[in-house]
C-alpha cells in the first residue's frame, strides 16, 4: 500500500527532476564551451566534434528502437531535414560565437527571444491567427516587444557590476573570460541572430514531425547533417589542417559534455517530460538557465555580474512569460477546435 501511495508523488517530481537537469546541462554546456574556448579552442572544432559524436550515439539508438515500426524515409522529408540542419548549424555556430565573444550568462539570457522571434515568424508565414479583441493576442504581441527590448538591454548597456569577485587581479588567468564591451556587443548581436534563426529552426521541426512522426530519427539523422555542414563551414574558415586537433583537456571535456549530455542526454529528457507534462511545464524552465548560468558563472568562472545584464534578463523574462501566458489563454479558447490552432503552438513545444 505504502508503495502504491509513493508512485503518485514520484510520477509527478520526476518531470520537475528531469527538466531541472536539463536547464542546468544547458547551462554548463555554455560555461564548459566558454572555458574552452577561452583557452584557445575554436567554436567551429565544438560544433563538428559534439555533433559527430552525437551522431554516432543517436544513430544506432535510434534505429534499433524504431526498428519494427520507423515510416519510410523519402526525399521531401530528407531534404527538409537538411534545411533544418542549415538554420540548426547557423544557430549553433552564432550561439558559440556569441558565448566565445559575451558570457555564458548573456548567451541564457538571450535564449527567451526564441518565443517572441517564432511569434514574429508564425505571422508573417500566416500560421499565426491575430485578433487584437483577444487577450492573448495583446499578451503575446507586448510580450515579444518587452522581451526585443530587453535583448537591446542586455546587448547595448552593460552598466556597473554589481557582484563582482574579488579574486579577479589583472594578472590572473580568469581575464580571458571577461569581454570588452566591444565584444560584448557583437556577442549579444550574434546571439539575438542565432536566437532568430532557433525560431526558424522551430517552424521547420514542426512541419517536419507532421510528415515524419518519429523525433529520435529525425534528432539523428539532423545531427549528422550538422556535422557535415558546420565541418565545410570550418574547412572554409580555417585551412590550417593542424586546427583541427584537440590541444587541452577543457576542450576535450567541451566536446564530450555537449555531445552526451547536452545534446543527447538533454534532447531526450525534454522529449520525454514533453510528453508527460505538456509544452507550458517545459516552457516554464527556461528562465532558470539564466539563474543556473549566473551562479555557476560567478562562483566558478570569477565572472562578475553586470547591472545591464540583471535588469535585460529581468525584462527578457517577463517578455517571455507575457507570450507564455498568451499561449496558455489561446489554448484554453481553442481547445474545442484542436484542428484550428495555430502552428505556433507545436514550435513551442519544441524550444528546449
Amino acid at each position: 500500500m505504502a508503495v502504491n501511495e509513493q508512485r503518485p508523488w514520484i510520477q509527478t517530481s520526476l518531470p520537475f527532476v528531469g527538466m531541472t537537469s536539463a536547464v542546468v546541462a544547458l547551462a554548463l554546456n555554455a560555461i564548459i564551451s566558454k572555458m574552452a574556448m577561452s583557452k584557445g579552442t575554436s567554436f567551429y572544432i565544438l560544433s563538428v566534434y559534439s555533433n559527430g559524436l552525437a551522431t554516432l550515439i543517436l544513430v544506432p539508438t535510434a534505429f534499433l528502437f524504431h526498428r519494427s515500426k520507423r515510416p519510410p524515409l523519402s526525399f521531401p522529408v530528407l531534404w527538409r531535414i537538411f534545411l533544418l540542419a542549415s538554420f540548426g548549424c547557423f544557430a549553433e555556430l552564432g550561439s558559440y560565437a556569441g558565448i566565445n565573444y559575451s558570457s555564458p550568462t548573456l548567451s541564457t539570457a538571450m535564449l527567451n527571444l526564441v518565443p517572441a522571434f517564432t511569434y514574429i515568424l508564425a505571422i508573417i508565414f500566416r500560421m499565426e491567427e491575430v485578433n487584437w479583441r483577444r487577450l492573448s493576442t495583446i499578451s503575446k504581441s507586448a510580450g515579444t516587444i518587452v522581451s526585443i527590448l530587453g535583448a537591446f538591454i542586455v546587448t547595448f548597456y552593460k552598466g556597473p557590476a554589481i557582484l563582482n569577485t574579488p579574486l579577479i587581479t589583472s594578472g590572473s588567468s580568469t581575464q580571458l573570460y571577461l569581454p570588452s564591451t566591444q565584444n560584448w556587443v557583437l556577442g549579444g548581436l550574434l546571439l539575438a541572430c542565432a536566437s532568430f534563426a532557433t525560431s526558424s529552426w522551430c517552424i521547420l521541426q514542426a512541419s517536419i514531425l507532421k510528415m515524419y512522426p518519429s523525433e529520435m530519427i529525425v534528432v539523428a539523422i539532423y545531427c549528422f547533417f550538422v556535422t557535415i555542414q558546420s565541418s565545410m563551414v570550418y574547412l572554409i574558415a580555417e585551412r590550417d589542417v593542424t586546427a583541427w586537433r584537440i590541444e587541452t583537456t577543457i576542450g576535450l571535456t567541451a566536446i564530450l559534455y555537449s555531445a552526451i549530455i547536452n545534446i543527447a542526454y538533454r534532447l531526450y529528457v525534454t522529449a520525454w517530460c514533453l510528453w508527460r507534462t505538456g509544452p507550458l511545464f517545459i516552457s516554464l524552465f527556461k528562465p532558470l538557465t539564466i539563474v543556473v548560468a549566473v551562479v555557476i558563472g560567478v562562483i566558478f568562472m570569477k565572472e562578475s555580474l553586470y547591472l545591464g545584464s540583471l535588469v535585460g534578463a529581468m525584462v527578457l523574462v517577463i517578455g517571455f512569460y507575457a507570450v507564455v501566458w498568451g499561449k496558455s489563454q489561446e489554448r484554453v479558447i481553442n481547445k474545442a477546435t484542436e484542428a484550428s490552432a495555430p502552428l505556433l503552438q507545436e514550435n513551442v513545444e519544441q524550444l528546449v
